[in-house]
């Protein structure tokens, strides 16, 4: 009897093990390295949002089912075509680099599920890169206000995104191209704003050149008249005789004086 009872048991826990070995694959996983795993727990309120399974080894109940989210930095490459302030089209490459915010995988699987990259970065990176242009002329998002669209373009992105559980790391404009004739038509026209600039530049610096000679010569003039006011007969005379003094003084002249000139200075001869 207890040979009996042996054998039946071990005939359960050999049933037992194959159940389990057969079970396995739903009832142990590991999560890998950037990735995060959620539950949906069929008898046990459906989907756990809550709670974010991190990488390593772990199990679950085998009627419960397992989604795993890659959430390391993804990136995508768009080119579209978009219609700016006037109705023009311009033709727009961008880069977006991006990844799941990982506490929030459970609520984005919610609402976009694992093929959320084409059912929702890529929509919402389209619809604020048209907004956008949309607001602008073909002229300012190729020239004048290039800077400010694309940091519109960011802005608006990383808003967009981060309200439905996604992290915008970078979003990068590769390439701003407009019909061919369009382009030389801005470029010859910020070539001639920039000759009108040049050329205004240059009369602006003639006119504060003729300025600067005016005032120059006005000085020079003032100064004229101040020296004439001053200078007297006697001055000159006194000044004169001075000069003369320092002149004899020369050990290479030999002075006679004789008389005086008709200005009053003495005359010196003998000069060598």
């Amino acid at each position: 009897m207890e040979n009996k009872r042996t054998i039946i048991f071990a005939i359960i826990g050999v049933v037992g093990l194959f159940i389990l070995i057969g079970l396995s694959s739903s009832i142990f996983y590991t999560i890998q390295a950037g990735e995060k795993g959620i539950i949906f727990k069929k008898f046990g309120g459906g989907l756990d949002k809550e709670n974010v399974i991190s990488q390593g080894f772990n199990f679950k109940a085998p009627w419960n089912t397992l989604f795993v989210y890659d959430v390391r930095e993804n990136s995508i490459e768009e080119s579209m075509d978009v219609l700016d302030k006037n109705g023009l089209s311009i033709n727009v490459d961008v880069t977006l680099r991006f990844h799941p915010i990982y506490s929030r995988v459970g609520f984005l699987h919610e609402n976009f599920g694992i093929g959320y990259v084409s059912n929702l970065v890529i929509p919402e990176v389209r619809s604020s890169v048209r907004q956008v242009m949309g607001r602008f002329t073909a002229e300012e998002i190729y020239s004048t206000k290039r800077a400010e669209v694309e940091g519109a373009i960011k802005e608006e992105t990383a808003v967009s995104l981060g309200a439905n559980n996604i992290e915008m790391k970078t979003l990068l404009i590769r390439s701003i191209n407009l019909p061919e004739q369009i382009k030389l038509a801005i470029e010859n026209k910020l070539t001639q704003e920039q000759e009108a600039l040049a050329y205004q530049f240059r009369l602006e610096k003639e006119k504060s050149e003729a300025e600067r000679k005016r005032i120059a010569a006005e000085g020079e003039a003032a100064a004229n008249n101040i020296v004439n006011s001053s200078l007297t007969n006697q001055l000159l005379r006194m000044r004169g005789i001075e000069a003369t003094l320092d002149l004899s003084k020369s050990p290479n002249t030999k002075v006679i004086i004789i008389g005086s000139g008709d200005d009053g200075l003495p005359i010196i001869l003998g000069n060598n």
